[in-house]
């Protein structure tokens, strides 16, 4: 597959969206970046794995990193892509159009357009987003490339629904179980019965309410949710061990040791193991080039629900937002569709900044 750079954004990110890569098979979606992008003497370009970067090396005073991830969840019916009208607005509907390659697509034809930005820019397209931590494209390459992450500010292309939105919330995952006896179903009063016992862990969840947690001038809304149940052995088996996962969205004005301690105390008395934590990421909006980035792309600065790379980039005491086209709400939604005006109003905002402040 051949990346045209000189199409429009939309055109492009049709053309990457066309492109299947379901986290851990970005591959040809890679190889097709890196074939675009290495003819352009005005950028560097290096490869790890499934992430790419290009990089300007121009001896501005200040550098910003801009990336977005090019991998998806699972297609489910929905691609190719196909341009559609919704109460007289037309959107491009399909997997990936708004988490997020539609972000990526402008990345990309801006990194091929500004030969003499006003910022040098690090423009990074990476892997494995959408699944555990560990696997993430960007991490593993700071790991073993910290110098590529010297940056001013850092801007992620994740759906903001063409707005900042500051920061991110942290993200925890725990498991947490119960035990009982196997016996019988037709005998059940012998056994003890570990998904009856698991009632109370779903009552204490139910009747959680959220917090909302204001952090530098940005109300986040925090949540705590059962997103799996699994147990049971067979159709005529009382079972003897249930487990309930669980997903704990924290605010980033706690660490992850403080989010740890606040779900040990919501499910106490329970056997509970976190299986994996992120912490999030202040806003940063005090940075005075965060402040001229928003000015310039005119936008009323909002909180990030979701967990996001920036919490990378202010891990690194870089301050970073997200900005990018498409609903956040229809992230992952099978009816994912994002306004094509969006994507050419993100492209301008960004044009605009990094060629004139």
């Amino acid at each position: 597959m051949v990346l045209d750079l000189t199409a429009s954004s939309l055109d492009l990110t049709r053309a990457i969206c066309d492109i299947a890569s379901v986290s851990g098979d970005e591959k040809t979606l890679a190889d097709a970046i890196e074939q675009a992008l290495a003819p352009l003497d005005h950028l560097e370009v290096i490869r790890h794995g499934n992430t790419i970067v290009a990089r300007t090396d121009l001896g501005r005073a200040q550098r910003v990193a801009i990336a977005g991830h090019i991998d998806t969840v699972p297609v489910n019916d929905n691609l190719p892509t196909r341009l559609i009208d919704v109460d007289g607005e037309a959107y491009l509907w399909g997997r990936g159009t708004v988490d997020m390659k539609a972000g990526t697509a402008v990345q990309l034809k801006l990194a091929a357009e500004l030969t003499d930005p006003v910022v040098d820019i690090t423009w990074m397209w990476y892997d494995n987003e959408e699944v555990e931590a560990s696997k993430n494209g960007l991490g593993l390459l700071a790991a073993v490339r910290p110098d590529l992450f010297v940056a001013d500010f850092a801007i992620l292309g994740e759906p903001s629904d063409g707005e900042v939105e500051g920061g991110c919330n942290g993200t925890m995952r725990a498991v947490v179980r119960t035990s009982g006896v196997r016996a019988h179903s037709a005998r059940a009063w012998i056994g003890e019965n570990a998904i009856h016992r698991a009632a109370p862990i779903l009552a204490r969840l139910g009747e959680y309410r959220a917090r909302e947690v204001l952090v530098e001038g940005l109300l986040y809304r925090e949540s705590l949710s059962a997103v799996r149940i699994s147990g049971g052995v067979a159709g005529n088996v009382i079972p003897d061990a249930c487990e309930v996962e669980i997903n704990y969205r924290f605010a980033p004005s706690k660490s992850a040791a403080d989010a740890e301690a606040h779900l040990r105390s919501v499910l106490a008395g329970f056997d509970l193991e976190v299986t994996d934590s992120a912490e999030g990421a202040r806003p940063g909006l005090d940075a005075p080039i965060a402040q001229q980035f928003v000015a310039a792309v005119g936008a009323e600065p909002r909180p990030k629900y979701g967990w996001t790379d920036v919490a990378r980039f202010s891990a690194l005491g870089i301050p970073a937002v997200n900005y990018g086209p498409g609903d956040p709400h229809l992230a992952h939604h099978d009816e994912e569709r994002v306004p094509v005006a969006q994507i050419d109003a993100v492209e301008r905002g960004l044009r605009a900044w990094l060629s004139s402040h």
